[in-house]
């Protein structure tokens, strides 16, 4: 290597200053030409670096947001089968965290009639017990103090994950300038098997699966600063199964305190699994693997495959979670509203025909009913019911009306939107938080129109993913309008408690005496007790 002599250094060390002494004073040289000096910025790093407290993570950047899928937050539940979450192993070195990880074990599922396949990840993700992973959008891992959005994906207690694509949340994220948060945890047998009767081990055998939710939100208070969230501003939200996973949360104990605002989406859950059905069904279960109560260790190590080939036709084993009094000591919602959430505002609803992504696709004859069909379908579906009265009210208030539409109106009436009602009505009675109601009546254009205003329609609108929902939405500005109004409202309420927007204008809460609902179309408004009386009727 050469060596300049002191003097050349002196003079180079002299004309890095000057050029240096020029640019800070105001771009002078530049100034010559008469050009602006543009302000240097850093470019974001494409795979950003986030230390959690179990070890770093590393994610990717995508339309500017920082994105962070398969983060780690708990041990592998293979470890802890039937028992509390453990947490993870710290690591040391930095983790990858650029795609999404295991679902939880589960059967199969249907896709909503076609409705659901642009959502799936194409092939499906792998499932495994070591499932406990969760995904993260932020705009920036930059320690402000950002409103943090926890999602808990549907399919029942039984199937499903937060990778889906309806729940990526880039979109939101960038909207709201708010962070987002997807996660997997247990499931159907693995998540809720009422074993308690084999042993102390077993005790809460049958809330699992939602203890896997509570250790992920606690996951989010003690990291999600990192992030660029808030701990002290979470909102937890959900459709179908995962509206029904918050009405658990705001039930227990072990959640109070891990969030501060709820969201419950056609998925009102009243009450859980009594012990003794619970209990009776696990033990038909464990008489299929072969087990007594001296063998029931062989558990904690039979294949899965064994497990849910035992559980197979058996609709109560782990269908969801049990009251074991140990993590669930009460009902999410009965005999009242919980004590446990009393100050947390509430966001609930439903949407107008729910069952046309749900039993429509199990009974596709359904689309097909006619008026001299009907009357046997409404029978059947409302057992004890005169359907010749049920009919005459719908089609009074409803002049237009056609006979499959009816069917899946009335069905969602007497299921989705009076669940919906129950939990707001005693919600409002607590009288120590708002709760607003929405529903959703804006028809999807796909397949003819003739889906209406099917269950979880909402999701797309509220992700702000209406191009991610082709099959479900379509893609249009009719679409777009409402995933603005849907999405603008979420943002409000997790920000302020109040889904107040300019999308919508005001939102009055929702009480007792003056049932307040805000209806999302293509001109939205609020209306009071929408179809109390068609909700009575199929009580």
């Amino acid at each position: 290597m050469t060596t300049l002599p002191s003097a050349s250094r002196r003079a180079m060390l002299k004309a890095s200053a000057a050029v240096i002494a020029v640019t800070a004073a105001g771009g002078a040289l530049a100034a010559c030409d008469n050009k602006p000096v543009e302000p240097i910025v850093a470019a974001p790093d494409p795979n950003p670096v986030v230390a959690t407290k179990h070890g770093s993570v590393k994610g990717a950047l995508e339309d500017g947001i920082a994105v962070f899928k398969g983060v780690r937050y708990g041990a592998d539940t293979a470890t802890t089968r039937f028992q509390p979450p453990k947490a993870p192993e710290p690591w040391t070195d930095v983790k990858d965290a650029l795609g999404y990880a295991n679902s939880a074990p589960q059967p199969a599922s249907g896709d909503g009639g076609g409705l659901f396949a642009s959502w799936r990840p194409n092939p499906p993700l792998p499932a495994s017990e070591d499932c406990l992973f969760l995904n993260v959008w932020t705009p920036a891992a930059d320690g402000k103090k950002r409103p943090v959005l926890v999602w808990f994906h549907g399919g029942g207690f039984s199937t499903g994950s937060g990778s889906s694509y309806a729940y990526d949340g880039v979109r939101l994220a960038k909207r709201g300038d708010v962070v987002v948060v997807t996660t997997n945890h247990r499931l159907n047998q693995f998540g809720y098997l009422n074993l308690a009767a084999y042993g102390d081990q077993f005790a809460d055998s049958g809330a699992v699966g939602a203890l896997d939710m509570v250790h992920s939100l606690e996951w989010v208070r003690d990291n999600i600063e990192a992030f660029g969230g808030d701990p002290s501003n979470v909102l937890i939200f959900g459709e179908s199964g995962g509206g029904s996973k918050v009405c658990t949360l705001m039930a227990m104990d072990k959640a109070k305190g891990l969030f501060h605002r709820a969201v419950v989406q056609s998925g009102p859950r009243i009450m859980h699994a009594t012990k003794e059905a619970s209990a009776q069904a696990a033990d038909e279960v464990v008489k299929k693997l072969g087990l007594t109560k001296d063998t029931i260790a062989e558990i904690l190590t039979k294949p899965i495959a064994d497990i849910q080939a035992a559980a197979e036709g058996n609709v109560v084993a782990g269908s969801g979670p049990v009251v074991t009094g140990v993590s669930i000591n009460r009902h999410p919602f009965d005999p009242d509203g919980p004590p446990q959430s009393a100050d947390v505002p509430l966001l609930i609803g439903s949407n107008r025909t729910e069952g046309t992504s749900l039993d429509g696709p199990r009974d596709p004859a359904l689309f097909d009913l006619t008026w001299e069909t009907l009357p046997a379908a409404i029978q059947k579906q409302f057992k004890g019911k005169d359907p010749k009265k049920i009919i005459a009210l719908y089609r009074q208030n409803y002049p237009n009306i056609e006979a499959p539409e009816l069917y899946f109106m009335a069905g969602a009436d007497g299921r989705f939107m009076r669940g919906s009602v129950t939990i707001a009505d005693r919600k409002a009675a607590q009288g120590a938080a708002p709760v607003f109601f929405y529903h959703l009546d804006w028809t999807t254009p796909v397949m003819g129109g003739k889906r209406y205003v099917p269950h979880a329609l909402d999701i797309g609108m509220v992700f702000d993913n209406v191009a991610k929902s082709e099959s479900m939405s379509g893609t249009g500005p009719e679409a777009q309008a409402i995933a603005d109004q849907m999405s603008e409202s979420w943002l409000a309420f997790a920000k302020t408690g109040n889904p107040s927007n300019p999308k919508v204008g005001d939102w009055p809460a929702y009480t007792a005496t003056a049932r307040n609902m805000m209806v999302f179309r293509a001109q939205p408004g609020v209306e009071q007790d929408i179809r109390g009386a068609e909700r009575a009727a199929t009580a």
